[in-house]
């Protein structure tokens, strides 16, 4: 079928279309020069034929979709949204080079460029589920890449509010990338088959094509649609990827969703941790993290714990009661902020400048500093025995349960801290992870063992009873 002519760039003020960027089924995109601030944009817009007010309604949805999103550092950043003199709707994005999709088919992408692209993208997808927003077409061809080389997340146009997809309402799919249960039209979309995708995406990076295709065989939809169906990818085949990474997308790509990490954040853990096994250096998972602030203190400059998804932190109480929104690169571990106890001496010391005698004011201020110096002496003391001093939590429910090509085990979490990991002992070796699933690969008729312990603050304590499995059967 012959491809059609990309349309005519609408008049933009202050902007010069240059050349068509790229075309698609529902828009195209130009490459255009802003005036003022002078630089390079890429503009999408919406094709004549299809706009309609319900498409209108719906490009303004996803205009304000990705600017709510887009200051995350791995989301694609919208610069402005309008319509067109001509009635067509547009939206003005960062300009990125290319998509990594033009190249993992081309050649081999090394294993520690696809986990920290794995994690980054992870961190902008666990971003938008906080915000209550499903991305459902996550895979390589919306992944871009920026100017510096920094992968971004594209293509928010068919996202869904969490649990608000209209039953009746069509969606797009990419085939290769979606769960099971997507295609089965059995779910329109989960955080755990956004999970699904995201692995399937990362083990695409990896083998250079597809997790169901088959080099040189049938790869159409249906052939896809029924290897998918059946479950059990096949593994990168490539002999620098490490078993523990095998072990993280197979068990990411679990036939039902419930086998799978809860969250993406889980998964991306499960990244970090390979990396930390290859001895890489982590790439840090930015979250957006809301913390709010207490309205009214119970004394002036009193310090109130307050906790936000990723972690605790300290803070001091707001007297306006606005809620603070801070960025933090979550490793799993707790956020502390050191600064904000800082300010406290300082409130407190300046209330005192303006009820005493200067010279009382200074004789204050430097008892005030002996004591913070004292309590944050105290404070370490503390930190340093509660963590020597607690007790790990030992795994004492592990499960198997065989498949034809897999044994999963699965346990109870014995009650993890932010930081705690699990460390799984299989084969002779050990991997860390933060999930409670663990699926072990091999020949039918292959029996897999493994013992499950908890490391807390570096002290990895009891194993768990060993467990077994068949695969092909379970004891």
């Amino acid at each position: 079928m012959a491809r059609r002519l990309p349309s005519t760039p609408p008049v933009i003020p202050g902007f010069s279309p240059v050349h068509v960027l790229g075309s698609g089924g529902f828009a195209d995109v130009f490459l255009y020069e802003q005036d003022m601030p002078r630089r390079q944009v890429a503009v999408k817009v919406l094709l004549d034929e299809i706009v309609d007010d319900r498409v209108r309604q719906m490009f303004q949805a996803e205009a304000n979709l990705m600017a709510r999103l887009s200051t995350h550092p791995s989301i694609l950043t919208v610069f402005q949204a309008s319509v067109a003199a001509d009635g067509r709707p547009y939206l003005v994005m960062e300009l990125c080079s290319a998509s990594i999709s033009e190249r993992y088919r081309r050649e081999p992408v090394p294993v520690s460029q696809v986990l920290s692209v794995g994690v980054r993208i992870g961190a902008a997808l666990e971003t938008a589920h906080r915000e209550g927003v499903l991305h459902r077409d996550v895979k390589p061809s919306n992944i871009l890449l920026t100017a510096y080389g920094n992968p971004v997340l594209s293509d928010f146009g068919i996202a869904a509010t969490l649990g608000e997809a209209d039953p009746d309402e069509p969606i797009g799919m990419s085939i290769p990338w979606s769960a099971p249960e997507v295609l089965a039209d059995e779910s329109r979309g989960t955080i755990q088959s956004e999970v699904y995708s995201l692995a399937a995406t990362v083990s695409s990076l990896l083998a250079g094509r597809s997790p169901f295709e088959v080099p040189g065989g049938k790869n159409g939809a249906a052939d896809l649609m029924a290897r998918i169906d059946k479950g059990g990818p096949r593994p990168t085949g490539r002999p620098d990827v490490p078993p523990t990474l095998e072990r993280v997308l197979a068990g990411a790509m679990a036939r039902r969703p419930r086998d799978r990490p809860s969250t993406v954040m889980d998964l991306v853990r499960g990244f970090q941790q390979v990396e930390a096994e290859l001895g890489l250096p982590q790439t840090p998972a930015e979250v957006a993290v809301e913390a709010w602030a207490v309205t009214t203190p119970s004394r002036p400059g009193e310090q109130t714990v307050v906790a936000g998804p990723g972690g605790t932190s300290a803070g001091v109480g707001s007297p306006t009661g606005r809620r603070a929104r801070n960025r933090h690169a979550l490793r799993g571990g707790t956020v502390a902020s050191a600064s904000q106890s800082v300010g406290t001496v300082h409130r407190t010391a300046s209330t005192a400048r303006g009820r005493r005698h200067p010279r009382a004011a200074l004789v204050w201020a430097t008892v005030l500093s002996a004591v913070v110096v004292v309590a944050l002496a105290v404070t370490t003391a503390v930190v340093l025995t509660r963590g020597g001093g607690d007790t790990v939590p030992v795994v004492s429910d592990l499960r198997a349960t065989a498949g034809g090509s897999a044994v999963t085990f699965r346990w109870t979490d014995p009650g993890l801290r932010p930081g705690d990991t699990f460390v799984v002992t299989a084969d002779g070796t050990t991997s860390q992870q933060s999930g409670t699933t663990f699926v072990a690969t091999g020949r039918p008729g292959v029996e897999q063992c493994i013992r499950v312990a908890v490391n807390r603050d570096g002290r990895t304590g009891t194993n768990s009873p060993e467990r077994c499995g068949t695969i092909g059967g379970a004891r």
